[in-house]
């Protein structure tokens, strides 16, 4: 029963590289670079770019480096969540979105050596970014909200002690 729970976060991981790999797939296949199509007017559109960096555009073709510490960074996951993951849904599944979504921009990196981006808001001056982005930042909010929750119940036990 244990291993079938953590079994469901490796899904969960392996959804979000599909549904990622898929979006971006469809990306390059039906738009031209720099293309943009509107999804909502004002509001976020699609823009079919390529980053070869990290976010904002830092640290341009750094292939290998972007590979070795992503490398790191799922061993380490993987060696967290199997200590947390019983009983501890929220982190869990926070762990599995970061998990999913990394691998997603590593695939890209390991066979294209950039990754391709595709959502952009309109109505703010932001990056434009992808769906393991979207899963990625989702996951770390995960973690935010159990570290504040855990934080909070730490402290009602220290508030109610004699």
């Amino acid at each position: 029963m244990r291993s079938e729970v953590l079994i469901r976060y490796y899904v969960i991981s392996i959804i979000v590289l599909v549904v990622d790999q898929i979006v971006k797939r469809l990306v390059v296949v039906n738009m031209k670079l720099d293309q943009e199509i509107p999804l909502i007017p004002e509001f976020i559109q699609l823009t079919s770019i390529r980053n070869r960096g990290a976010a904002f555009g830092i640290l341009q073709n750094q292939r290998v480096l972007f590979i070795l510490i992503t490398v790191v960074v799922l061993a380490l996951i993987l060696i967290y969540l199997k200590k947390v993951y019983r009983g501890n849904v929220v982190l869990s599944s926070g762990l599995a979105f970061i998990m999913g979504g990394a691998l997603g921009n590593f695939v890209d990196r390991a066979r294209k050596g950039e990754v391709v981006d595709m959502l952009e808001f309109t109505f703010i001056n932001f990056l434009v970014f992808n769906v393991a982005d979207v899963f990625i930042s989702l996951g770390v909010g995960l973690v935010i909200i159990d570290t504040l929750l855990k934080a909070k119940r730490g402290n009602r036990k220290i508030s109610s002690a004699p």
